[in-house]
């Protein structure tokens, strides 16, 4: 597989829901976070949009959401953030696992996903994601094996006050498993407004080194199972 073309292809899809403005939904207002939703044309469920204005430059917020180093320490949705193969300095593929949520009703789940970064003019980065097959971590009993079509963030700066960034996720995720609709829509808003708050709360905590300067042993491209 063409990683790095897929990277960039994700990328082009996620630039283009942020410039989409028709049919968008507000499904939840809370501490200045906004959901909004609209039917996904890749499933049978919703593409979410949320956004937020985060106190960090668009720099360290986008090193801050990319970077998989100490992940689970401020994304309580996750209990493992792990990248298992790094393709170039912007681009690796991640083994996720979620917590549970809506009260227990719906269980962890993994992903599989490559994770890219890509730079565009006006500071302004997008962070993309989508769930791909890898035969060296093929789907276990212990969870069900979710799948992400392309979500992701775009970071860009406030124009009237620099020191903060607008960060707007797009969000598409199909849980699998026997879940009914209806349960997702319910719940999905409250943990995107919730996930959004954690950003907030993470990244005046996080010291964010320049992402140039980091390595990562290739050794771990392999993960064991749990």
């Amino acid at each position: 597989m063409d990683y790095k073309a897929l990277a960039q292809q994700t990328a082009q899809e996620i630039l283009g829901y942020y410039q989409d403005t028709s049919g968008w939904k507000v499904v939840k207002n809370s501490k200045k976070i906004t959901v909004s939703s609209k039917a996904s044309k890749k499933f049978h469920g919703n593409l979410y949009r949320v956004e937020a204005m985060i106190p960090e430059s668009t720099s360290k917020l986008s090193d801050f959401l990319f970077k998989p180093e100490n992940r689970v320490t401020w994304d309580k949705s996750l209990k493992m953030y792990n990248m298992v193969l790094k393709i170039d300095l912007d681009t690796f593929l991640c083994h996720t696992i979620t917590e549970s949520f809506a009260m227990g009703s719906i269980s962890p789940r993994d992903f599989i996903n490559l994770v890219s970064v890509k730079h565009y003019e006006g500071n302004m980065d997008v962070i993309s994601s989508t769930s791909v097959d890898f035969p060296a971590y093929p789907p276990s009993s212990s969870y069900i094996r979710g799948y992400n079509h392309a979500c992701g963030y775009i970071c860009l700066p406030v124009q009237e006050n620099p020191a903060y960034s607008k960060l707007v996720m797009f969000v598409q995720t199909e849980m699998r498993g026997k879940l009914a609709p209806s349960i997702i829509e319910a719940t999905m808003p409250s943990n995107l407004v919730s996930f959004m708050i954690n950003v907030k709360d993470g990244i005046k905590t996080q010291k964010i080194p320049s992402r140039r300067g980091y390595h990562h042993n290739g050794h771990s491209s392999f993960l064991k199972k749990k």
